[in-house]
């Protein structure tokens, strides 16, 4: 199980033993004074704080893939009509007045465009309680994939953090460590960054990717075939396109475009004449008569004719004295 350090039970002060009909001596004032002022510390360093984000540094291991997005931008216009709803996590830095970021990297860069103080939550904590609530929070509320995880993994270790810290920031058993680093370690960095985070792709996927490696070049290969793809392209796709390609390669064949995924076909005004769907069987080219029911007609009639006319001008293209 992993430990909760969020929810810490607060400590009693000896003070609230001691009877109120007891005398206080003058003797004890002074260690009086101190308790007050240890208490309120203690309330202090659990409160929520209106902070100058320049007093802020941003640290230590990062846990996502990608931190500068188009998100960021989303979430600074959301705290601009909304205010901060959640607050960030923060601990005292080793220089007065600063401050070290535990977790919330994404609403501090936010708030850095947004304008205005950050609410942070002030709490005095050593490394390995800092890398735990950073990585419990991040995988409550932000689900980091897969490969994420394992990049993480794999800065927790070069930093030098002991296995049980490590499981307990992510919430892993000691064999669901071993199988993200085993990954991690045949995969190029490189290519992690052109692919991208790629939430849902799991274990057995990277794995399959990875197997790849000793038989064909993946980064040159990822290269050429994310160049053709839009700069939209989610990285799912991306990861699926790369993957195909690989495969194909490394079963002697030239890289064709990533199947299964249908290309919409549009007339010169952009609307939609057709879809084409191209899998390891078929290529098929669907027109919706509801949007086009004259020129589907028109292509109904002239299909057979059509298609000996391309077959012809294919085998044309295709002799060799061509």
């Amino acid at each position: 199980m992993a430990r909760n350090i969020f929810n810490q039970p607060p400590k009693e002060s000896a003070e609230a033993h001691v009877s109120s009909a007891t005398p206080v001596k003058t003797t004890r004032v002074a260690g009086s004074v101190g308790g007050l002022r240890d208490s309120l510390r203690e309330i202090t360093a659990n409160s929520i704080r209106d902070i100058d984000p320049d007093r802020i540094d941003v640290d230590g291991l990062r846990d996502r893939l990608i931190l500068e997005d188009d998100s960021i931008d989303e979430l600074a216009e959301s705290i601009r009509k909304h205010g901060q709803q959640v607050p960030i996590m923060v601990r005292p830095s080793d220089q007065p007045d600063r401050y070290r970021v535990v977790y919330g990297r994404r609403r501090l860069a936010a708030i850095r465009r947004a304008g205005g103080t950050v609410k942070a939550i002030v709490r005095t904590l050593d490394d390995d309680a800092s890398l735990i609530a950073q990585g419990q929070e991040n995988n409550l509320r932000l689900d980091p994939s897969f490969i994420e995880k394992a990049l993480f993994i794999r800065e927790m270790q070069q930093a030098g953090y002991k296995p049980a810290v490590i499981q307990d920031a992510l919430g892993l058993t000691r064999q669901g460590v071993s199988n993200h680093r085993v990954v991690i370690e045949h995969i190029p960095d490189d290519l992690i960054r052109l692919i991208g985070p790629a939430h849902g792709i799991g274990r057995r996927q990277w794995g399959e990717l990875a197997a790849l490696t000793d038989k064909v070049s993946l980064l040159d290969i990822a290269q050429k075939v994310l160049a053709a793809l839009p700069d939209e392209t989610p990285s799912q796709a991306k990861f699926q396109a790369v993957f195909d390609a690989a495969t194909e390669k490394a079963k002697g064949h030239a890289p064709r475009k990533a199947r299964n995924q249908p290309i919409v076909i549009n007339d010169d005004s952009g609307s939609p004449l057709a879809t084409l769907v191209v899998d390891s069987r078929s290529v098929a080219l669907k027109i919706a008569k509801k949007d086009n029911l004259e020129f589907g007609q028109w292509i109904e009639d002239n299909a057979e004719a059509m298609l000996r006319q391309l077959f012809d001008q294919w085998r044309n293209e295709s002799s060799p004295d061509s």
